[in-house]
């Protein structure tokens, strides 16, 4: 009997030991190593950190040529001073791994297609897929290629990556971050590839939306008077990013003679993927005749998918030419949007339609040759191994074309009718964008500018500019394709070379001006140019509302101080609800209006027209918009590959075509017009409101309703996201969603001999949720307080005991 209760305990005890040293996934969700995870010297504890817990202050690392200082102040911004850039970039490298080594490999995961070697579900493995055949990997390459051939960018980035590694290298179990930690995995080394790819997950999220898909389905659908109607290339809302009529003074490039690039035969297929319309970015800058001091304003906050830990990592970055301060990209040498001792620059989203679909006439179901020019061309397939966590590899052959790879196909969603289509992108065109912010840091003049901008192809940007002496300028730069009316915005017959881009708008002739008249320029994702620009432009949508409202401001109010600025990045004005709801109001009859519905009509009738965070007509607005929206365009489905107009687009046509036949409802037998649909949507809007209250609050306030929240970057792990109450909304200023925002608020004011910046961002330094500095700074985010950043001038830094906290760091 002995035996066999010592056979039982041993046997239980062994399952423990198994259980615990090991870890699961459930339905996609990873649970990790009990044991390892709980073990008081190496698991999750030693992640929590001391809130008086403060920098090693003597640190030796390989590969440094000399010594250098790091001062990190109360933000735990570090202020880094180098004798060199070798030993610059190398130290950036280590000390941005050392607060957000997770995030940066996590991404170059995400980005590469490699998230199934963490979390294995069909989830991830569709995932991996399609970033594999979107050519992530492919394009990454060849913009490192690229920089390669460059000997100043290849240091900086080896540099970069040897400090990462540096730090990779000095790590135990019990000091990695706490998400390897529940995944159970541990860092690899960082490669120069990792430092590309990252620019190339950027260009994702901003630059890879097109409309070719759903315009030739809406084309097909309801012809060409209505693509015009409803999906004008340029909405006539006035106040584009330039606006300099007649002063175009270049000879563009033409296309006489080659055919028009617009397909003869239009045959519907249904939608992929498309970029997120919350995206967006203001940015101005101020000359000093308008300013308080005399010296300009330059103001920046991109808008992006807000996530913990934060986009950014703010540094200073000192050494013999260089003195910058600003926003860095975790896994990127330089500073990517900031201020050095002479100028200060920011960018936002142009929103240019960089994207093209080819069909594919393949020779036979083999797919080794596709038709092009009456000629049968070679395919290059290409075999992706992905490796799941757990149960070995998936292997997925891609073919590349000369358009680029063949992202859908029989094998790899065949139901959205996308198969076979080559996917076409300026991103997969070799490119230096690093050179770009390497010369933007060192730059002392608006030439320094423009020269820098010249190595620049994507994302395209609208690349904001001031200067001490005083001038200012914007610039929108990308590589941009020449095109003619109508091309690029359909899908296209691959078996035409005719049909490719034949050529790119040379930098000297894309839009730019310096020192308007007006005093100021400006950019929130609007249409770029006035009429006379010799060049068509296509995109995937164009903003119509921020951007008219930071003008209004900005031509208003002078002398203009940093305080107006912190005002008018924070501004909650609702310009759209301000153009729409007097008239959506004028077509309710008040006196047939239910008890709630007349109670939500007179709370709409005197409300502001701002989405302040306690403002309750808001949230009747926004629910009554979100209701109004989907009932117009109820013949324009996503899922069934077609788009819906823009908000200014649907609003002018409320006003001016009342009887238009898509305000007819699908679904009923009455004959709807403009009046119907508002008043139909409205009643669901309140009883959208009654069904809220019921599980919240009666009180209805904006930012309650709004339900935003800041997420960690995993989405398994929601317990570690964090719900924020703030004003704002897409179409406003304040450009705060339910999930994107601001994400980063920079303010510069560049003073000669004295430049003082603000910044603040929804989140931290730190990537370790165990750390007091990773969301610290997110309250005065959230109440539009700004933090005053210091610029060391001085290379040898002094210690202050009250702000600075100096590292030695010596070579080993």
């Amino acid at each position: 009997m002995k035996v066999v209760k010592f056979l039982v305990s041993a046997l239980i005890t062994l399952v423990l030991v198994y259980l615990f040293d090991n870890s699961w996934n459930l339905k996609g969700i990873p649970v990790p190593a009990i044991g390892r995870f709980l073990d008081p010297y190496h698991g999750f504890w030693q992640n929590i950190e001391s809130r008086e817990s403060r920098p090693i202050q003597q640190l030796k690392i390989k590969g440094l040529k000399d010594k250098v200082t790091v001062a990190f102040d109360s933000l735990m911004i570090p202020h880094i001073s180098a004798s060199n850039d070798t030993d610059l970039y190398l130290t950036q490298g280590y000390i941005t791994a050392m607060h957000r080594l997770w995030q940066m490999e996590f991404q170059t995961h995400a980005a590469a297609g490699r998230v199934s070697e963490i979390i294995a579900s069909d989830a991830t493995l569709d995932y991996d897929r399609r970033q594999r055949r979107y050519g992530m990997v492919y394009g990454a390459k060849r913009a490192l290629e690229e920089m390669e051939k460059d000997s100043i960018l290849r240091n900086a980035v080896l540099a970069y990556t040897d400090g990462i590694n540096r730090y990779i290298e000095t790590l135990t179990y019990g000091q990695m971050p706490l998400e390897y930690k529940l995944l159970n995995y541990s860092p690899e080394a960082w490669t120069p590839l990792k430092c590309a790819l990252l620019l190339k997950h950027m260009a994702q999220t901003l630059n890879m939306g097109d409309k070719d898909i759903e315009m030739t389905n809406t084309l097909k659908l309801f012809g060409k008077e209505y693509v015009a109607l409803l999906f004008p290339d340029r909405e006539d809302v006035g106040d584009p990013i330039v606006d300099n009529p007649g002063a175009w003074n270049f000879k563009p490039i033409t296309l006489d003679t080659i055919p028009l690039a617009i397909p003869q035969d239009y045959n519907t297929v249904n939608n992929k993927p498309v970029t997120d319309p919350t995206m967006g970015s203001n940015n101005w800058a101020v000359a000093g005749r308008k300013t308080k001091t005399g010296a300009p304003l330059l103001c920046n906050d991109p808008h992006l998918q807000l996530n913990l830990p934060s986009i950014w990592y703010v540094a200073q970055l000192t050494a013999p030419g260089i003195n910058v301060m600003g926003a860095s990209l975790p896994g990127a040498p330089g500073i990517v949007i900031g201020f050095n001792d002479s100028i200060a620059w920011g960018v936002t989203n142009a929103q240019r339609d960089l994207v093209d679909w080819f069909k594919i006439t393949y020779q036979d179901n083999q797919r080794e040759k596709y038709l092009l020019d009456s000629q049968w061309i070679n395919t290059e397939k290409v075999i992706e191994e992905i490796k799941i966590k757990g149960k070995g590899v998936y292997k997925d052959t891609v073919i590349y074309t000369q358009w680029g790879p063949v992202t859908y196909d029989e094998s790899f969603h065949p139901e959205d009718q996308l198969k076979n289509y080559a996917f076409r992108w300026v991103a997969h065109d070799p490119s230096e964008e690093l050179k770009t912010f390497y010369l933007l840091n060192r730059a002392k003049s608006h030439a320094d500018y423009m020269k820098a901008l010249n190595y620049y192809s994507s994302p395209g940007q609208n690349f904001i500019f001031a200067s001490v002496s005083g001038d200012i300028a914007l610039r929108i730069q990308g590589k941009f394709p020449v095109r003619r009316p109508l091309e690029g915005k359909f899908v296209l017959d691959g078996s035409k070379s005719d049909n490719g881009w034949q050529a790119f708008i040379p930098n000297e002739q894309n839009i730019m001006y310096k020192n308007p008249a007006r005093g100021f320029v400006s950019s929130a994702n609007q249409y770029p140019v006035d009429s006379t620009y010799p060049y068509y432009i296509t995109a995937t949508s164009y903003e119509a509302y921020r951007n008219r409202r930071i003008n209004e401001v900005l031509n208003k109010q002078e002398p203009l101080g940093v305080e107006d600025m912190m005002r008018l990045q924070n501004d909650n004005y609702n310009l759209k609800a301000a153009e729409s709801l007097p008239y959506m109001l004028g077509n309710l009859d008040s006196t047939k209006l239910s008890q709630d519905e007349k109670v939500g009509f007179d709370i709409l009738k005197t409300w502001n027209f701002t989405n302040n965070r306690n403002s309750i007509g808001a949230s009747y607005y926004e629910a009554w918009w979100n209701n109004l929206m989907p009932m117009i365009w109820d013949e324009l489905k996503t899922e069934e590959g077609l788009s819906k107009p823009t908000a200014f687009t649907t609003i002018k046509l409320l006003k001016e075509k009342p009887d238009l036949i898509f305000f007819d409802i699908k679904n009923t037998d009455e004959k709807e017009t403009a009046k119907e649909v508002i008043r139909k949507s409205f009643s669901l809007a309140i009883e959208d409101i009654a069904e809220w209250k019921k599980t919240h609050s009666d009180t209805v306030r904006w930012g309650e309703y709004k339900d935003s929240y800041i997420a960690h970057l995993l989405p398994p792990m929601k317990a570690l996201s964090i719900p924020v109450k703030t004003g704002g909304n897409r179409d406003i200023v304040n450009a705060h969603s339910k999930t994107h925002g601001p994400s980063w608020r920079m303010i510069v004011s560049l003073e000669p001999g004295s430049i003082k910046a603000w910044g603040v961002y929804p989140g931290g330094q730190s990537g370790n949720p165990g750390s007091k500095y990773y969301n610290n700074l997110l309250n005065s985010w959230t109440q539009g307080k700004y933090y005053n950043l210091q610029f060391l001038k001085d290379q040898n830094f002094k210690e202050d005991t009250n702000k600075l906290v100096i590292t030695t760091i010596n070579p080993q």
